[in-house]
């Protein structure tokens, strides 16, 4: 059984400024904190990362990468996921990602998540 992680990814500031609804969605941003990408995956953050980043297409034909990291990533950051256990299941996965996506926001760091 695969077990399912959650990942942060900095972006670039000029996504903030770029794009209407990443800022739209953030409205509580303390500039001077970071832009960051909260994802979950099943594989290592790394190898997701890799995935955003090359613009990563399935098998199927399915694009995996999301734009705003393929075009505003810059890291992972591992010390804002790794206090986090893996979980069993995509739904628990899930859960978690929005957790840490609104508990980032509470902390007044701008954060997209799918």
């Amino acid at each position: 059984m695969s077990k399912y992680r959650v990942y942060v990814i900095e972006l670039n500031r000029k996504v903030f400024n770029d794009n209407a609804r990443f800022r739209k969605a953030n409205p509580q941003f303390n500039p001077v904190l970071d832009c960051l990408y909260v994802g979950m995956t099943s594989k290592s953050p790394q190898e997701r990362f890799d995935q955003h980043i090359s613009g990563h297409i399935n098998e199927r034909g399915h694009k995996l990468a999301s734009k705003i990291v393929q075009r505003y990533g810059k890291f992972l950051r591992p010390s804002l996921y790794r206090h986090i256990d893996p979980v069993n299941t995509k739904t628990d996965a899930l859960a978690l990602e929005k957790k840490l996506t609104l508990e980032l926001r509470r902390q007044r760091y701008a954060v997209w998540s799918n």
